[in-house]
């Protein structure tokens, strides 16, 4: 397409009501742009989308579409004719050797539906599971020749399996323009190379996926950081004066105290309010779940096969494994809530589990938030004569003080699955077992999670499509192959993939491998070149920070020194104008080498 741009959102404003979600937001989207948006629950992600594609019209501002633009829309609330087949709905009326001849359309039925089975492509929409809608759906779009692929939450109801596909296949298709909501950081970071965050009625930019976002993010709040020295400098002067000055003096004194004042309410809390919490009531013996030749088949179809599988304390396990291949079922038997054919189960004495299941415990929906919690305790012990209440831990875990006295019904899904976590850990549990637990979570609420598993002291147990978050939150991977073993794979989800693209060691349950290009020969001399400015561009990019550092030192030595702080800001700049080509030029080189692995 000759025109740049594809779409653009004027001083566009959208609210509900309350304060805005979108305050004069202007933004473009040109062609090969590839966009992850972020941002918390709420905070107008969706909006933003919806906005951009005529779901929902702005209550001022405008929105342009370039001439001829092909728009394809996947949203969470799709509506789809539920009277077409799987069949009619993806390839209408072509002759079946016609489309399956074509290597996009094998790949996204391998990969999103299984294959070609007749009896499910001929299956009508209307009996099949949100799940098996969504999967249809974001199927349909990537068949069509589009111009313009926009998002939202696109991973939910997909595998690890299917979700790396989906990023591969994306990657492939440089001519097609993306922006996507996620809360797959995994996924972000392998689609995109722009972010917005969408943030306080405005949106904030930044180059790269969503790792360069959160270190731009970082070094954004650092360089703000010798802003707040020099104003801790000032701080610290002016109540030093304050100390020192006549407590008879009246009118210069009082404008020197509001001054002071002023300042010192603007400043943070002097430390973290997130600390180290041990919610193990109970202390773990040296003994867990202890499965013996456990044996399981559900209508002939075996999900454990002679199954021998120690779990320990203090392990932090992540559990992969297509859907159906009995992830959750291996939990309910660990639990003890599902009964087995053969085999026993060995639990230890001092174990005290919490589950987090998929389905949200259905709770009384007058009940306040808080007193959803108090239901279970008031206070749980921290050890070392420390304890939490329960307005503190729903505060940790993202409901302020005014929400606490929310009624549960008034709740969204992601709210109420942080109200079932917060009741579960009131409990003083030392066995955590989590299925599917980063359902409706933003990325912030995502962070606070795992922030809060990392000072978990007991074992950990999670299923999650989220591959971000097993990889943080988990030391070890475990994945049910399709033929009922438990395999400890070293090398993590990487391992399971592979494994699953050569065919596993038990036959495959889910997606066949999909047909892949050969490799492109490497120009040796080209990949030595690139490896070379990389550690050259490194060398100079790793002085510049030195030299940045020594320079906001500097600053805050001289902060009442006007003018040299003046030369020195100017200094600061040719350094970051320096260091931003140096990381140009990296990015580049870089993608060079890893195009070669």
């Amino acid at each position: 397409m000759a025109a740049a741009n594809l779409l653009n959102i004027e001083k566009v404003s959208k609210s509900f009501g309350r304060a805005p979600l979108l305050d004069e937001v202007s933004l473009g989207v040109q062609v090969g742009d590839r966009i992850g948006v972020v941002g918390r629950n709420g905070g107008g992600k969706s909006t933003l989308l919806k906005v951009m594609t005529g779901l929902e019209t702005a209550d001022s501002g405008r929105v342009t579409i370039g001439n001829d633009v092909r728009v394809g829309v996947l949203s969470q609330a799709a509506a789809i004719d539920s009277t077409r087949s799987v069949r009619d709905f993806l390839v209408g009326d072509r002759p079946d050797h016609e489309w399956m001849s074509d290597r996009r359309t094998r790949e996204c039925f391998n990969a999103l539906l299984g294959g070609f089975d007749e009896v499910q492509l001929d299956r009508p929409i209307s009996q099949l599971s949100g799940g098996e809608r969504r999967r249809v759906e974001l199927a349909a779009l990537l068949l069509h020749d589009l111009d313009l692929l926009i998002l939202d939450e696109p991973t939910n109801h997909l595998d690890v399996e299917a979700v790396a596909w989906l990023a591969s296949h994306l990657k492939t298709r440089r001519d097609l323009a993306l922006v996507v909501v996620t809360h797959d950081r995994w996924f972000l970071d392998e689609v995109s190379d722009r972010t917005w965050e969408v943030v306080g009625g405005g949106v904030e930019e930044y180059d790269g996926g969503y790792s360069a976002y959160v270190l731009a993010k970082a070094e954004r709040q650092r360089q703000a950081s010798a802003e707040l020295a020099r104003r801790n400098n000032l701080i610290r002067k002016e109540l030093a004066w304050l100390r020192r000055g006549a407590p008879a003096r009246t009118t210069k004194p009082k404008f020197r105290i509001d001054a002071a004042n002023e300042l010192i309410e603007q400043e943070p809390p002097p430390r973290n309010s997130v600390e180290l919490l041990s919610f193990a009531g109970a202390r773990l013996g040296k003994k867990v779940f202890e499965a013996e030749d456990v044996g399981l088949a559900f209508d002939g179809r075996k999900i454990l096969s002679h199954l021998d599988w120690n779990v320990g304390p203090g392990e932090r396990i992540a559990l992969v494994g297509v859907n159906g291949a009995g992830k959750t079922t291996l939990l309910k038997v660990l639990l003890g809530e599902q009964a087995i054919d053969s085999g026993r189960v060995d639990t230890g004495t001092t174990v005290k589990p919490a589950y987090l299941s998929q389905h949200v415990e259905e709770l009384n929906p007058t009940w306040r938030v808080l007193e959803a919690i108090e239901q279970v305790a008031n206070r749980v012990e921290l050890g070392k004569g420390y304890e939490l209440t329960a307005s503190s831990l729903a505060e940790r875990l993202g409901f302020a003080s005014d929400a606490q006295w929310t009624p549960v019904g008034d709740l969204s899904g992601g709210e109420r699955r942080r109200l079932q976590l917060a009741r579960l850990l009131m409990g003083g549990p030392n066995v955590l077992v989590l299925d599917e637990p980063t359902n409706d979570f933003d990325v912030e609420t995502l962070t606070a999670l795992e922030d809060l598993l990392d000072s978990f002291a007991g074992t950990l147990i999670v299923v999650s499509h989220d591959r971000y978050f097993l990889e943080r939150a988990c030391d070890s991977v475990f994945g049910l192959m399709g033929d009922g073993r438990v395999r400890h794979l070293p090398r993590g989800i990487e391992e399971y993939l592979e494994l699953r693209g050569a065919g596993g060691e038990g036959g495959r349950t889910g997606p066949q491998p999909v047909e892949r290009a050969p490799a492109p020969k490497v120009d040796q001399a080209r990949l030595r070149a690139a490896k070379k400015d990389v550690a050259r561009l490194e060398r100079i990019i790793s002085k510049c920070m030195t030299k940045e550092k020594a320079l906001h030192a500097e600053i805050a030595a001289n902060s009442t020194d006007h003018e040299q702080v003046m030369k020195l800001n100017a200094q600061l700049a040719d350094i970051a104008s320096d260091q931003h080509k140096a990381e140009q030029e990296w990015l580049v080189a870089a993608e060079t080498v890893e195009s070669a692995r």
